[in-house]
Formats: C-alpha cells, sequence, structure tokens
C-alpha cells in the first residue's frame, strides 16, 4: 500500500461531542456501552480529561475519543476508554490518543496510570504493553458474557528532554 497514514486533530472532548462520541461508543461496545447520561457527567467532570480525534479540517467527523479521570496532585490517574472507529484503526491513532492521557496524567502529578482490558481483546492489550504498561492483576467476569479484566499499570515515565 503506498500513501502516507492519515492524519489527526485533537481536541478536547465538549458536551456537543456528546452524540458523536455515543455513536461510537455504542458501535465499538456493543455489549457494555456506557449510557449517555453517564459519559456526559463523564465529560462535564473536572477530574476528567477527555479528547476526540478528527480529521484535519473536519471537526464534525469524530473518529475515535478518549477519556483519563486524574484529580490534580494526587498519585493516581485512570484510563477510563478509549474508542476508535473500523476505518479509522491500525493507523496510530489509538497510540497517539494514550500518548495524550499519559501526559496529561503526569501532568496533573500522577504517578501511575491504571486501566482495565478486555482478556479477549488481544490488539488493545499489545498497544498498552508497547507503552509500557504492565499486568497486575484479572477481574473475574468483570465484563458482560463473563468476559475477564485484565488490569494493567504504567508507573509514568518522567518527560524525555534533549538537546536540538
Amino acid at each position: 500500500m503506498t500513501g502516507k497514514a492519515p492524519a489527526w486533530q485533537l481536541r478536547r472532548a465538549a458536551g456537543d461531542d456528546l452524540v458523536a462520541i455515543m455513536a461510537i461508543e455504542n458501535a465499538v461496545f456493543t455489549d457494555d456501552a456506557w449510557s449517555t447520561g453517564n459519559m456526559s457527567a463523564e465529560l462535564a467532570d473536572s477530574n476528567g480529561y477527555y479528547l476526540v480525534a478528527f480529521p484535519p479540517g473536519r471537526p464534525e467527523r469524530i473518529e475515535a475519543y478518549a477519556g483519563l479521570r486524574a484529580p490534580r496532585n494526587l498519585p493516581q490517574a485512570d484510563i477510563q476508554t478509549i474508542a476508535v472507529t473500523e476505518s479509522a484503526r491500525r493507523h496510530g491513532l489509538g497510540r497517539t490518543l494514550m500518548q495524550r492521557m499519559i501526559a496529561e496524567a503526569r501532568d496533573r502529578g500522577a504517578k501511575e496510570i491504571f486501566l482495565e482490558v478486555r482478556a479477549d481483546n488481544p490488539a488493545a492489550q499489545a498497544l498498552y504493553d508497547s507503552l509500557g504498561f504492565e499486568r497486575i492483576a484479572v477481574r473475574p467476569r468483570y465484563y458482560p458474557g463473563g468476559v475477564d479484566a485484565v488490569v494493567m499499570r504504567l508507573v509514568i515515565p518522567e518527560p524525555r528532554v534533549s538537546v536540538a
């Protein structure tokens, strides 16, 4: 395949994005999607940090979102959710969103970040492994259908600075 990978723009999610976020939420998490009310509350919560991703110049075409819960100056943060539309997968968008979530957690004072991932989602697990997350526990039958959750933790690395 020739041609370059698609470019994305990220911006802070707002209440106006709720309909687009819920469309992705329901398409990606068919058995365990959050309710509109829960998602709306997350977007409005000052302890949260949600981003949406869209093609350049097309802010109405949201292709992915991610959310973090990270109260300021607390040592722990949690990745709440991340979802990428089928058509936008395998172009590094999930990695980009996760890197921004980690950076935001660090900026808010967190030293470690946690997440749960379905035991039957090897692609997501591989992404988290590649970002340095370690598997620390299993929550049996956490997800609908009796699927276990793998609990993962990242000790947030200090930012690296190099002289140009």
